[in-house]
């Protein structure tokens, strides 16, 4: 009840029983204070009194006076709240009594306990009465009366009750006027309150009346309000932007409540269902939009979550069907979220129309299976490469994924105006009978489609029924409606028409006519680079060739350039041996026949090593000017080179058992050649020994020459190898040639068919080989036959000598080169210096030269190319510019590569290769010496 008595009420009431409990409080402490002070000293003045006349009685008692007792107790008049005394003697008998005639039943019988003590409305008292200090001689007994305290009680209760009264008065008039201060703002906050409540208007502010609580409240109040009219202004603005959303959102807003009703309808749903949203609002939704067979699944969906607060359609978009106002049934997309709040729950469900989209969809669906059936005729035709199997891999096509009930590819011919039917699908077959359209047949360009077509149109003919023209009607007649023709270019030309028909009126879609246009341009250019392929793999098998011959060439080349380093170190070793063979042969007139025999073999095996050593970098090249050529009868050549190599083709095989037959087919009348015979000799050397392992469980080798007839009466000779080995395959055959391939594995180095190569290329011979697997191998040179037999060799051995003795200063590096020319040098009379290097070479030469008169120190100089610090560039320089008129000869193992490259040196007047030849040395001595210096070298 307090709590529902209004608030001036409330704070009247607490002040009055804040102020009375107080006062009361304060009178009863008041009260309590005077009974406790009243007793006090009540028992003080007792015990006084009681010591005095305690005092006063010890006479009485000693002399065992009752009358001087009662006499002494009659003096207790005086104090009338004293009712009874009494004094008893040492044994504890009544001695005395006050007042006389107090009954002695109303006293102790016996003298009490000494002390004082409070009982009832009485003060009780025994007071010992002693002579002097131990002595005891009784007891004096009193008993007070407190009603005087009570009355005084009353009295002082009457007074507070008085004050009480009027300060609760006083309290309640005071309260009256004060409360305000309190109760008129908390009413103010509350009147503030209830307004905003009512009215929902948060502009409204309470009244601040003071800095105290209340008025801090009053801040706070109206702080809230400003943040609740911010929120109320922030909701009301996104509840229009929502609002704004649902009336411009392209999906259709329905919000149902947990009975299904409606409770909001955007207007994309009215557009959508035909219900307004004054109309839909409260019905139910699945008696308004949901087909009837999806009704109950609607219901029992809803009825599950909210039993069960799961749902096999929330949250999750789904497509469905809705019914409109008029019955209609379309395809929808839904999306369905429950919305709580509290305990009251709410479905809003987004449904959007996906009739276009599924109609799209459809579309889209089509074209990629178009493009697909696209992709696969390219990938089918791309695989193919002539023009047959493309067309026919194309109708094909056609006939199993368009469909089409007829169709073909023709070929154009712009000259003759006619189309030549190429291909005809299966499936027309019969029908192509039937139209006299079976394959080479020929239909002429009339006045009508095919012309439009062949100048690069699509033509498309939805109904060819009422057309005139010869073309339609041939088609019509077989019971054809609709025709596409669509044209196959190639660099803007049309070269042939893809025609397509069927049956049905308008049978072909726009899309099908774009789909066979762009077919159509797939065909053409696959068709066209068919066309392509032939022309370009015949040139691709030519280029491949050129290729391969300079492929060949290039290897060759390298192989040369790396062998010249071979080459210098070679010649420098053989130089020796060549200049004291030679110098034997012409010096030692005593030598026996067999020590020449032997000398010759010696010379002519260093120069075969020379010559082989000089082609290893040259066998790629054409003969070269400086080849020496002789007059050779390749007969006697094979004889030598059958000796030569008999132990490899006899000898060697017959160790492991296996016999080669070796047979000679030598013409008797065989026409001369000219060539080197140290190098054709090396090649039939090579020819043989790739026979015999070739051959490895034996067979016949046989060796033929036999002369040709060429054109204009000129004469070939044929010089054969022939084995029945293992043989070549054609690819093999093809790299035979190059260096260092080789089919031996490790035993073979892939240099012996390459150096034959080299030599048929110096000698302008044509090198034929014919081999096949397990069938042998034949390899043949064909020279050309020598003009006459008077023909001399182009360089002859003469002896020749300087016109005088000559000072010849020879640097090298090489101490055994040095030491052969110096005693060859010698030999022939001349005056010979020596210098180990190039710089130890000038110094030679300068200080000669400048002892000597000009001309009268050395007479030429021979050096070396390859020295270390000072290479022989330096040295003739140098002498050059000491003295312009001494020769220089630089003899060298780069000598022939140098004068090949075009790369003799400045200051150089002649270069000779080593090994040396005394007759080639002596005769370059004498020109030099006999006659102005050239001016560059030979």
């Amino acid at each position: 009840m307090f709590s529902n008595i209004p608030i001036r009420r409330k704070v009247i009431a607490m002040l009055l029983l804040t102020s009375g409990t107080v006062l009361l409080l304060t009178c009863l402490a008041f009260i309590a204070y005077e009974f406790q002070s009243f007793r006090h000293n009540m028992l003080r003045s007792t015990t006084t009194l009681a010591q005095v006349i305690a005092t006063n009685a010890t006479a009485a008692l000693a002399f065992d006076n009752e009358d001087d007792a009662a006499e002494i107790l009659n003096a207790l008049t005086a104090e009338p709240q004293i009712v009874a005394a009494a004094l008893y003697d040492g044994n504890g008998a009544l001695f005395a009594r006050y007042p006389v005639g107090q009954p002695a039943s109303n006293l102790p019988s016996r003298a009490p306990t000494d002390g004082y003590r409070f009982a009832e409305s009485y003060l009780i008292g025994a007071e010992p009465v002693k002579q002097g200090t131990n002595k005891r001689l009784g007891t004096l007994y009193l008993q007070l009366d407190q009603s005087s305290l009570y009355t005084q009680l009353k009295l002082y209760s009457l007074i507070a009750m008085t004050m009480t009264a009027l300060a609760f008065l006083g309290a309640y008039l005071l309260s009256r006027v004060l409360q305000r201060q309190i109760t008129e703002p908390v009413l103010n906050l509350a009147h503030a309150a209830s307004a905003v409540a009512t009215h929902h208007d948060y502009s409204i502010r309470a009244q601040k009346l003071g800095e105290d609580e209340v008025g801090s409240l009053t801040d706070a109040f109206n702080q809230m309000l400003g943040q609740i009219q911010a929120q109320d202004l922030s909701v009301r603005e996104s509840e229009t932007r929502v609002r704004a959303v649902l009336d411009s959102a392209l999906s259709a807003v329905v919000v149902i409540d947990e009975h299904g009703a409606i409770i909001e309808w955007n207007p994309r749903a009215e557009q959508m269902f035909g219900w307004s949203r004054q109309e839909a609002l409260g019905l139910d939704l699945a008696d308004t939009i949901v087909p009837e067979s999806l009704r109950q699944a609607h219901r029992h969906g809803m009825q599950r979550y909210l039993q069960s607060g799961d749902g096999p359609v929330l949250n999750r978009a789904i497509e469905l069907s809705a019914l409109r106002r008029d019955g209609g049934e379309f395809a929808v997309e839904i999306s369905i979220s429950p919305l709580r709040s509290g305990a009251a729950t709410t479905f809003c469900g987004f449904i959007t129309d996906i009739t276009e989209r599924q109609q799209a969809q459809r579309n889209v669906q089509e074209q990629v299976n178009r493009l697909d059936l696209l992709h696969r005729i390219t990938h089918a035709i791309g695989e193919r490469q002539d023009l047959k199997s493309i067309f026919q891999v194309v109708i094909r096509s056609l006939e199993d994924n368009l469909p089409i009930d007829f169709g073909c590819i023709c070929l154009y011919s712009a000259s003759e105006q006619l189309l030549t039917v190429t291909s005809v699908g299966v499936r027309s077959g019969t029908l192509a009978l039937e139209l006299a359209m079976t394959e080479q047949a020929r239909i002429p360009i009339d006045q009508n489609g095919l012309s439009h077509c062949v100048q690069g149109n699509l033509v498309y003919e939805p109904d060819i029924g009422g057309v005139a023209f010869p073309f339609p009607r041939r088609l019509a007649g077989g019971g054809l409606r609709s025709l596409v023709a669509a044209p196959l270019l190639a660099e803007s030309k049309v070269f042939g028409v893809l025609i397509a028909a069927r049956r049905a009126p308008n049978g072909f879609s726009s899309k099908d006519c774009e789909f066979l246009r762009q077919l159509s341009e797939h065909v053409a250019l696959a068709a066209h680079q068919a066309q392509l392929y032939t022309s370009l793999q015949q040139a691709y098998e030519e280029l491949r060739q050129s290729q391969h011959t300079t492929m060949q060439q290039e290897r060759l080349r390298a192989l040369g350039q790396m062998a010249s380093g071979v080459a210098h170190d070679i010649n420098n070793a053989i130089s020796p041996v060549t200049l004291y063979t030679e110098t034997l042969l012409e010096r030692e007139p005593g030598l026996s026949d067999r020590a020449r025999t032997y000398l010759g073999t010696i010379q002519r095996a260093v120069e075969d090593v020379a010559q082989t050593v000089n082609r290893m970098r040259e066998f790629y090249r054409p003969r070269e000017a400086q080849l020496s050529l002789n007059r050779i009868n390749l007969n006697d050549l094979v004889q030598q080179v059958i000796e030569l190599t008999r132990a490899k083709w006899r000898d060697v095989p017959q160790q492991r058992g296996v016999v080669i037959k070796l047979l000679t087919e030598l013409s008797p009348q065989l026409p001369s050649v000219m060539g080197a015979d140290n190098e054709i000799r090396d090649a039939l050397t090579n020819l043989i020994f790739n026979a015999v392992d070739a051959m490895p469980d034996g067979g016949t080798l046989t060796l033929r020459t036999r002369s040709l007839a060429a054109s204009g009466g000129a004469v070939q000779v044929a010089l054969e190898v022939s084995d029945t080995g293992v043989g070549m395959d054609e690819e093999t055959r093809r790299q035979c040639l190059e260096p260092f391939f080789t089919t031996k594995g490790e035993r073979g180095t892939g240099m012996g068919l390459a150096m034959v190569y080299g030599m048929a290329q110096r000698h302008s011979a044509d090198l034929q080989i014919d081999s096949a697997t397990m069938e042998g191998t034949t390899v043949r040179f064909v020279f050309a036959g020598a003009l006459s037999a008077t023909d001399a060799p182009k360089h002859l051995r003469t002896n020749v000598q300087p016109l005088s003795l000559l000072h010849v200063l020879v640097v090298d590096d090489d101490p055994l080169i040095i030491e052969a020319l110096r005693e060859i040098l010698q030999r022939d009379g001349h005056r010979v210096s020596t210098a180990d290097g190039g710089q130890a070479g000038i110094d030679t030469f300068l200080n000669t030269h400048t002892h000597h008169a000009a001309n009268a120190g050395i007479d030429v100089v021979v050096t070396d190319l390859g020295m270390p610090y000072i290479d022989g560039r330096r040295v003739a320089a140098a002498i050059k510019a000491a003295a312009p008129t001494t020769p220089v000869i630089m003899l060298t193992g780069w000598g022939q590569r140098l004068l090949d490259d075009g790369e003799a040196p400045a200051h150089v007047d002649r270069v000779l290769s080593k090994p040396p030849k005394l007759d080639e040395l002596r005769r370059v001595l004498m020109e030099l010496t006999t006659t102005p210096p050239a001016a560059s070298p030979l």
